[in-house]
């Protein structure tokens, strides 16, 4: 029996327990670490085994979201091609992480203090120069910061990630969505000014 129950230990995948977490926490944000190790088909002790608490779990989602992020960002291509396709392309490929980033972005903690993981950082710098990149090419307005872009681009992904769960929006509309109403904002028209070289 005892020799069971290792082989049982052994089995758990903390990738599977984590992406599990995820779809949970995603779904219902105030969820308990027994309803987690519930849907992760683990006892809470297996759980607490691999996520020392709740604070250990949101950190370790943290660094998934964060993955994911810079995988989308690379996917995206974003140096190529026009800026307004990369935007397309980067909210095509980061919409299989919304849901978890918009998950993330409400937890202050992640936010406050020195803990704060620099891969948000790296994430901002990257998406804020393609904003750049798209007012230096004369495609986006120069009276909106590139870091105020990147902002609004991250409340609009967290806002159709909690529309498309709650089934107010249609899965297939997100990219759509959420690149015709940033770009509909951030496009310059021909009538404001370009920025001087």
């Amino acid at each position: 029996m005892s020799h069971m129950r290792y082989s049982c230990l052994m089995a758990v995948d903390p990738d599977h327990v984590l992406r599990t977490a995820a779809a949970l926490l995603t779904r219902k944000a105030t969820a308990t670490m027994d309803e987690v190790a519930k849907a992760a088909g683990i006892s809470r002790a297996t759980l607490h085994r691999h996520f020392a608490g709740r604070d250990a779990l949101v950190r370790a989602l943290e660094s998934l979201g964060i993955a994911e992020c810079e995988a989308a960002l690379d996917a995206a291509r974003l140096d190529e091609g026009p800026a307004r396709d990369a935007v397309h392309r980067l909210v095509r490929e980061i919409e299989s992480a919304a849901a978890l980033l918009a998950f993330l972005y409400t937890e202050n903690q992640l936010f406050e203090g020195e803990q704060q993981n620099a891969g948000w950082a790296r994430i901002d710098e990257r998406i804020a120069a393609l904003f750049r990149r798209g007012q230096q090419s004369g495609e986006f307005r120069i009276d909106l910061s590139p870091v105020w872009l990147t902002e609004a681009l991250y409340g609009l992904l967290a806002s159709g990630a909690w529309a498309v769960s709650e089934g107010r929006v249609a899965r297939n509309d997100f990219t759509y969505m959420i690149a015709e109403l940033l770009l509909g904002g951030a496009l310059r028209h021909p009538a404001q000014p370009r920025e001087e070289s």
